[in-house]
């Protein structure tokens, strides 16, 4: 009774609320932070020898000491490791820990795909106070020993990064409690910091054994006008100057019905920083997973006071944005991306993370979810409704009310009898089910996982060893340590189908509440004094056996979807790909898992926040991401419901999703005209599939963001460095969502003015000549959305139920001209759910035009598939003459063709050239 009634509350609570700040620390609430921030820049040194100086390979190391230039006896000097590391793609690693810390330091395990590889270094100097150093690639480091700076400079010899110009670097030596001065036991102790051994955030201590031990940075970038990414914030995509604010906080939480436009912590934290200008692009990515808060100043933002100030003085600032990284533990570990590009910025990260490998491409289509379909009967006409109503889906699922009284891994026998029929008669219409398992377990006696976990101690602890309990959805319980390898094999191995009976390899799993969320927690999580697996080493006992969870914390949730990745893996033999959904992320989520922007509200703000969202994830890794469309909470009238899937349709994780207090809301419960928009935005999205999953293949091979920034294709256009309403899809597809409400037009900017780019509507497949910022009608059939001229898109036209039903089906190129009548595109087919593509099995295809010909290449000459599909039309727009004619070859086969020219457009259809898509083939064209 008392965890039903704790539980109702909490529903009320997230139903009746908006966010209490209170539940949520400020800077000034958080002792590392309002420790570091209040240090006053140029006042604390650190000193570099460099007679310690050693180059080795593609490393430099060297002695650094810190100073107190206030010449206080009681504080001595402390001796750290500075390690310079030159790794491939462009990109600098920067270490620095204590010589010897009478503890070892955390340092963050899984974000990195691998160890990176490494460059060449050499030495080009060494004297007068400054080392110079250089990679291959003719990028320059030079670092001034007295005090302590590094600069990076491109190859044209200017400064990008600099990394400590403020002298605000920390690494907070670890002490232990009650040491005497100079080891003698009859003197005083040195006085601590307020708050060194343990802290108090409402009615929670943090015990804090190891003592302070924060870690700081400061990095400059001279010449950017904005900085992007450290996602996830509800805030614009480049993000604000914090000076006179909270600095942005990268911390996973919980937070129940988050506000707009704020630098509050969410359910995500990924520290890459990147900066951009009209001469480069840098990034910066902090390799730490304690909560860490990041303050930003740009120096020339356009701000009133900014241009009033250098009006009257006659003057203007440089250029430069200056930014600040402090985090509560660990060591500093910092990669320096070195660009130029945005794209090559942005590879260079997921060359360090890793990229999301191909998903299975049903999940890229249409998903259907509600907290929660109620039972059997529920989903059965749920699939039958989608299907009267002609709307396709492909995916329906699950929430916690599935279970046994919320015990994972298990079914409600009284609504779901027979979950295996369920889950086969939806595989037989090609569809598929995903259901949700959250990181808390179920304290209830006679439950096979918590037996388990209690068993062989399998639980993360408390700060006095014992097993940690907290409050969740089912009432208490405890939280498997995912740090513990076998704790990670055990959970992986709940997910082989006879440890989990009534599922298939058409279940898939959803993973929420995994930052992780305790609801009577500090912050709504997990406390930090909390202990975590650490692997044994000789000589370490006491604290040291351990980490804290305030080491790890921003990673648990990596670990656990780690885990689940690793159980859908072995369930098959590692034949299928899994398809996994979390809500927390870090460094390294993307190559595990999608992501969603968490619990939004039916707003149109909400909706609108979803587009920088997304952005700011998919320069950060994550390019499989999505909002819950129609919103989490409260209930979308008929407009704001339309717009949202018209949105949702062009992002890249496409469901729609709601709270079990709301009403229900499937397409078919709105009118008839509203349910006729739903559908046609979700057929927009079927027709567009193989575009959608040839953008995800190509992110497998150059790391791209599946979903970009107009400044990554435009980086000299400052008109797009603070446009986030819009966006790419690739380079081709230009989107700009209706977001308003009750408007009749709507402002886009196509961008390529000075390289003579032209736009074409994707439904009049008029040209639109690139010009900057124009007034687009808009009835509520309208979505914008332009296909850039040089470029081919692939569409299917034959929109069925699910996708799986698609996949023979033919297809129809859209071919949009550039000034000088030509374009590009690809394509990507392989079976959709398997790895055998890693085996050969699959086509990627080029596509280019000239006006003599239209020619498909497969590529990967050693592969092969047995695809049935083929060419039913081209239509090529923005063409000026119409050819007499023209000629299919592929192979040894020759095929005049019949062509339609729309001179009111200047579109050229070519109808049934019947071409295979299984071998490469030419249209040739006679003037």
């Amino acid at each position: 009774m008392k965890a039903f009634v704790f539980l109702l509350v909490v529903i009320v609570i997230s139903n009746c609320l908006a966010v209490d700040r209170n539940n949520f620390k400020t800077c000034e609430q958080s002792g590392f932070c309002k420790r570091l921030r209040n240090l006053t820049p140029n006042k604390h040194f650190h000193i570099l020898n460099v007679d310690s100086l050693k180059v080795e390979g593609n490393v430099a190391t060297a002695e650094v000491s810190s100073v107190n230039p206030e010449g206080d006896t009681k504080t001595l000097q402390h001796l750290y490791v500075f390690k310079l590391s030159a790794l491939l793609d462009g990109t600098f690693r920067v270490e620095l820990d204590e010589e010897s810390p009478i503890y070892p330091r955390y340092r963050t395990q899984l974000a990195l795909v691998a160890e990176p590889k490494a460059d060449e270094l050499k030495l080009i100097e060494n004297k007068d106070n400054h080392v110079i150093l250089q990679n291959s690639q003719g990028h320059k480091v030079t670092i001034t020993a007295d005090p302590l700076k590094i600069e990076f400079l491109d190859k044209a010899g200017n400064v990008a990064v600099i990394l400590n110009e403020k002298s605000l670097l920390q690494v907070e030596p670890l002490k232990k409690k009650d040491v005497k001065v100079d080891g003698d036991e009859n003197a005083v102790a040195v006085e601590e910091p307020e708050g060194t051994w343990g802290e108090n955030f409402k009615s929670h201590h943090d015990s804090k054994p190891r003592g302070n031990e924060a870690v700081s940075l400061d990095v400059a970038f001279p010449d950017a006008d904005h900085v992007y990414g450290i996602p996830e914030h509800t805030d614009k995509f480049n993000l604000r100057t914090t000076t006179s604010s909270d600095p942005y906080r990268l911390y996973n939480l919980d937070v129940f019905e988050f506000e707009l436009d704020s630098t509050m912590a969410l359910y995500g934290s990924i520290p890459v920083m990147y900066a951009h200008g009209p001469d480069r692009t840098v990034g910066v990515f902090w390799h730490n997973s304690a909560e860490t808060w990041i303050d930003v100043e740009n120096h020339s933002d356009g701000t009133v006071v900014s241009s009033l100030v250098n009006l009257v003085t006659g003057s203007s600032k440089p250029k430069r944005v200056d930014a600040r990284f402090m985090s509560e533990s660990g060591i500093v570990d910092v990669f320096v991306l070195m660009g130029d590009k945005p794209g090559d910025a942005f590879r260079q990260y997921t060359t360090l993370t890793g990229v999301a490998p191909l998903p299975p491409k049903f999940s890229l289509a249409y998903h259907q979810c509600r907290w929660n379909y109620v039972d059997e009967e529920d989903i059965r006409t749920l699939d039958e409704n989608f299907d009267q109503y002609d709307i396709p889906v492909d995916v329906y699922w699950l929430d916690i009310e599935y279970t046994d009284r919320k015990k994972y891994f298990t079914w409600d026998l009284e609504k779901f009898r027979h979950p295996a029929e369920m889950v086969a008669n939806l595989t037989a219409k090609s569809r598929k089910l995903v259901v949700i398992i959250d990181p808390h377990i179920k304290r209830e006696a006679g439950y096979f996982l918590h037996e388990d976990a209690t068993d062989n101690g399998y639980y993360v602890k408390n700060k006095d060893g014992n097993d940690y309990e907290g409050w969740c959805w089912p009432g208490s319980s405890s939280y498997l340590d995912f740090f513990n390898p076998a704790v990670s094999k055990y959970y992986a191995d709940r997910y082989l189908f006879e440890n989990f009976p009534g599922t298939s390899k058409d279940v898939h799993i959803w993973n929420d509440m995994n930052e992780p969320s305790v609801f009577n927690g500090p912050e709504v999580t997990m406390p930090k004094d909390c202990q975590h697996y650490k692997p044994p080493q000789d000589g370490l006992e006491g604290i040291s056996a351990y980490w804290e969870h305030r080491h790890v914390h921003n990673e648990y949730g990596l670990w656990y979807i780690r885990a689940t990745q690793d159980g859908l893996l072995a369930r098959t033999d590692g034949r299928y790909r899994p398809f996994v959904l979390t809500r927390s992320t870090f460094a390294g989520t993307q190559r595990y898992a999608a992501v969603w922007t968490g619990d939004n509200m039916a707003e149109w703000g909400y909706l609108a926040v979803s587009v920088p969202m997304c952005l700011s994830l998919s320069v950060a890794g994550v390019s499989f991401c999505g909002s819950d469309v129609g919103g989490f909470f409260k209930y979308p009238e008929a407009e704001l419901m339309t717009r949202w899937y018209q949105a949702g349709a062009y992002q890249a994780f496409f469901r729609a999703h709601s709270h079990i207090e709301t009403k229900r809301r499937e397409p078919w419960l709105y009118d008839a005209q509203t349910m006729g928009l739903i559908r046609e935005a979700i057929r927009r999205r079927y027709a567009l599939l193989d575009f959608w999953y040839t953008l995800f293949y190509e992110h497998t091979l150059d790391g791209m963001p599946v979903m970009r920034p107009l400044f990554q294709h435009f980086p000299q256009e400052k008109e797009t460095y603070t446009i986030d309403n819009q966006y790419l899809l690739g380079d081709k597809l230009l989107v700009r969502p209706v977001v308003e409400q009750g408007v009749t037009s709507v402002q886009v900017y196509l961008p390529g003015r000075e390289s003579g780019t032209i736009w074409y509507d994707v439904d009049s497949y008029q040209a639109i000549p690139a010009n900057g910022f124009f007034t687009q009608n808009v009835n509520m059939a309208k979505i914008p959305v332009y296909q850039r001229g040089g470029t081919i898109v692939p569409r299917k036209e034959r929109v069925r139920r699910a996708s799986p039903l698609m996949a023979e089906d033919p297809y129809t190129l859209i071919v949009a001209l550039d000034s000088q009548n030509t374009a590009q595109g690809s394509l990507y087919i392989d079976d959709g759910e398997t790895y055998e593509y890693k085996q050969n099995k699959y086509i990627y295809a080029k596509v280019s035009y000239e006006s003599s010909s239209l020619t498909y290449k497969i590529v990967n000459d050693q592969a092969s598939y047995p695809t049935r599909s083929w060419v039913e039309r081209v239509v090529i727009a923005g063409i000026k003459t119409a050819p007499k004619s023209a000629k299919m070859v592929q192979g040894d086969k020759q095929t005049a063709l019949q062509m339609t020219l729309h001179k009111g457009n200047d579109v050229l259809v070519i109808r049934k050239p019947a071409a295979s898509m299984g071998q490469s083939w030419q249209i040739n064209f006679v003037y």
